[in-house]
Order: structure tokens, then C-alpha cells, then sequence
């Protein structure tokens, strides 16, 4: 018995070793990509919305700008977190990964959260191995907000007012008026009539 516990405490501080050195790279990468994030970016006011960030220097198309981070949680505990959260009010720095997981940039988060919606965005967002970057879709030249299409996606109970809680103020050519995704409503089909 003393023999089997001995081996399973031996596998389970090799398996710790093993996460602790897989994760160093990571550290390591996150680390020297906010390096050369503080070069590229800064956080001002913006005329889309609230603050923004804007391009210290030029940025070439493809180039990964920034990783979003904050504190990663269930999308229950998120929802628990923002529950007294006013549903007229959209602001909010939440990032959802995938159907396990949200960022949460309110906590320990850095300037990637003030990045803006644009119908015409010059960056995209780009989901990793459960990580996720802002790239540049588009030459970026000194001066200019970052921005991307947050796609937010329709949900069956969202309030009636849902464009309008999270209206586009991106003042693109094409705007298409809301931050949502797919732009318009999807029209609810009621239930087939059936002949006698």
C-alpha cells in the first residue's frame, strides 16, 4: 500500500514539473508580447466610445498586437459576477472563449479591453489553444485607433431593446448599427398551421 501511494505521489510531482515547464514558454511569450504591446499601444480617450487605443507607431498588417487577458472563469460564474449588472448598460470587459470559458478583463486585465468595436475594423481577434490575440488585419499608421468586430451573438432572451443597448457608434461608411451578430434580428417563424 505504502509502495502504491509513493508512486502515485512520484507520477503526480512529475506531472507538476512537466505543467510548471509547459507553462514557462507560455509566461515567457505572454511576457515579450506586452514588451512590444507598451511600444506599439496607449490608452486614451476615444471619439467611438469611452477610452481607446491608438497606435504609437506604424503597424504592419499581420502583425500580433496584443493577447487579452484577465481573470478566466465559467460563463455561470461570469454571469453570477455580473448579475445586478444594468441590462440597458453593454460596457462590459467580458471575452467569451469558448463554451467553458470567459475572460474577464475587469480582472487583471490589460489595455486590450478598451480596444473598440468597428464595423471596418483594422484588427481581428483571434482564438489559440483557449488564448486569444488581437492582430492586424490592415496596416495601422501612427495615431490611429485599434479596433475590431466584437460579434457579439444574439441570444433567444435578449430584451427587445438589445440594438439599441449595444448600438455601433463606429461611424464606418458601412456601419451596420449594432455591435451584434448577425446584424438584424433573425425573424422568428411561428409554428406551421396545420390544414384540417
Amino acid at each position: 500500500m505504502a509502495t502504491k501511494t509513493k508512486t502515485k505521489m512520484k507520477r503526480k510531482a512529475k506531472r507538476k514539473v512537466a505543467a510548471k515547464a509547459a507553462a514557462k514558454p507560455l509566461a515567457a511569450g505572454a511576457a515579450k508580447l506586452a514588451a512590444k504591446a507598451a511600444q506599439l499601444i496607449k490608452v486614451r480617450k476615444s471619439r467611438v466610445h469611452g477610452m481607446g487605443v491608438f497606435a504609437l507607431k506604424r503597424i504592419r498588417k499581420g502583425t500580433r498586437i496584443i493577447e487579452y487577458v484577465g481573470d478566466r472563469i465559467s460563463h455561470a460564474r461570469a454571469n453570477r459576477r455580473y448579475d445586478d449588472h444594468d441590462e440597458n448598460d453593454n460596457h462590459t470587459f467580458l471575452f467569451a472563449v469558448d463554451r467553458n470559458v470567459v475572460i474577464d478583463a475587469t480582472v487583471d486585465g490589460n489595455d486590450s479591453r478598451f480596444i473598440n468595436h468597428s464595423c471596418d475594423p483594422n484588427c481581428e481577434s483571434n482564438i489559440e489553444n483557449r488564448r486569444v490575440f488581437v492582430d492586424a488585419i490592415k496596416t495601422i499608421e501612427v495615431g490611429a485607433e485599434l479596433s475590431y468586430d466584437y460579434q457579439i451573438g444574439r441570444e433567444r432572451d435578449d430584451p427587445p431593446n438589445v440594438d439599441q443597448i449595444y448600438a455601433c457608434r463606429c461611424g464606418a461608411k458601412d456601419c451596420r448599427g449594432t455591435m451584434l451578430w448577425p446584424a438584424k434580428r433573425p425573424v422568428s417563424r411561428g409554428k406551421k398551421r396545420r390544414s384540417a
